[in-house]
């Protein structure tokens, strides 16, 4: 039972980390198509750069986490199974 939390845990970052990074891609390409529309980020000082900029970091670091998330539930997982098979 502990090592499924360990890899639901996991599963619970990739799909946080996918969310993000939507969010993010999204509003940069919302963002270029319409300038005046700063989105989610509008309550950023800074205006236009610093709006771009957040949805840009928010994707990069939602695309960082998801495969971070993967490879350790993966490390897990194969871990796991080598265990069993002693």
């Amino acid at each position: 039972m502990k090592s499924l939390r360990r890899v639901s845990r996991y599963d619970v970052l990739q799909v946080l980390g996918l969310i993000l990074l939507a969010l993010g891609v999204q509003g940069a390409i919302r963002q270029l198509a319409d300038y005046s529309d700063l989105g989610l980020l509008r309550w950023l000082p800074g205006g236009y750069e610093a709006a771009l900029t957040g949805h840009v970091v928010a994707a990069v670091a939602g695309l960082a986490l998801a495969a971070w998330a993967t490879k350790r539930s993966k490390a897990t997982t194969s871990a796991e199974a080598a265990g069993r098979q002693r």
